[in-house]
């Protein structure tokens, strides 16, 4: 069957191309999105495309409009996106743990490809994510973007333009909004793990790096389980300070 691409498939490409960005913390809470013409020429689209995404992303919580000499969008807080992403995980009978699956199934296939694929160039971009990750400080926009550096550069090194493009759907659907809570970011623990990763894929490892991600990624389904079901799993609904997010 043909699709038929019409202006609402392009404005909500548009959308989730934005939210992509604010999830992988390219642009984070107070940042100014670039201007709708900029946007456009960026996109290749119309910039009434650009507009009516602004528009959705705002009826979604993700940007305010202001006007005036300051005037453009800007990214919110994302405090209504996070609660609203919380409730459909706890409510959607097995999504959770549906999307934890498939994103072990493509990056663990990412991991092994990129320990056979990749070449020099690739191994430091990796290196550069991991210093990048270590330098981050609490700031969850630089966790965000440094941790996204790590899983991306290494879905690149896969070389399979297919798997690096569902690889980013599924880190922009999952994984971002978990490290908006307000806990202690797990630096040093992303950074352990990343490492443990990086090492396999350098030495031509694809088992153990395979095995590294499958690791890296279910501690991140255990830690994201008590943020977002809390008490209904056994689990403290607010994890104390010295308790990491994933």
């Amino acid at each position: 069957m043909v699709r038929v691409v019409t202006a609402q498939t392009l404005t909500q490409a548009v959308a989730e191309h934005l939210r992509t960005l604010i999830h992988h913390g390219e642009v984070g809470p107070g940042d100014r999105l670039p201007a709708e013409r900029e946007l456009a020429e960026q996109l290749g689209v119309a910039r009434i495309s650009v507009r009516e995404a602004i528009k959705i992303l705002q009826q979604h919580g993700y940007v305010t409009v202001r006007r005036g000499a300051l005037g453009g969008t800007y990214v919110t807080e994302l405090t209504e996106p996070l609660e609203k992403w919380r409730m459909r995980m706890r409510t959607q009978a097995g999504e959770f743990d549906d999307m934890i699956d498939f994103r072990i199934a493509l990056e663990t296939d990412a991991a092994r490809l990129a320990a056979i694929r990749r070449d020099r160039a690739d191994l430091a971009t990796l290196r550069a994510a991991i210093a990048k990750l270590g330098e981050v400080g609490s700031g969850h926009a630089a966790f965000r973007l440094a941790d996204s550096q790590f899983h991306r550069g290494l879905a690149r090194a896969a070389r399979n333009v297919r798997l690096e493009a569902a690889v980013e759907s599924v880190r922009g659907e999952l994984f971002s909004p978990h490290d908006l809570l307000p806990y202690v970011d797990p630096v040093e623990e992303s950074r352990r793990d990343h490492q443990q990763i990086y090492n396999a894929v350098r030495d031509g490892d694809p088992d153990a790096a395979a095995d590294a991600m499958r690791e890296h990624i279910e501690r991140t389904r255990h830690q994201l389980r008590e943020i977002v079901f809390g008490a209904g799993n056994g689990l403290s609904a607010a994890p104390p300070s010295d308790v990491m997010a994933p």
